[in-house]
């Protein structure tokens, strides 16, 4: 894996794994810092890409250690996470 700064800039701002899965919802500081990119960044998706990266970082090892039937309002339910992830990493192959 490598190092990617925006990915560690806002894993420093919203906290360590651990910590936002043991949150109460997990996940949600996460969740909360998209919002917070979104409305910063005029809702301007494609600027908050590493907020939502994070979040999804977060939801996968919530699901992984929770098992596929957990659920957390801060995180989309398991199928459509990974969905999500699958078509996510297809699209950055696409762009290098």
């Amino acid at each position: 894996m490598s190092f990617r700064p925006d990915l560690f800039a806002s894993q420093m701002i919203m906290g360590n794994l651990q910590q936002d899965l043991s949150h109460d919802p997990p996940c949600h500081p996460r969740a909360c810092a998209i919002q917070d990119c979104l409305t910063k960044n005029g809702y301007q998706e494609e600027k908050c890409q590493a907020q939502v990266d994070a979040l999804y970082e977060c939801c996968n090892a919530f699901y992984q250690q929770q098992g596929d039937k957990a659920t957390t309002m801060s995180c989309p339910k398991a199928s459509l996470l990974r969905l999500k992830m699958k078509q996510r990493a297809e699209a950055a192959e696409k762009h290098k």
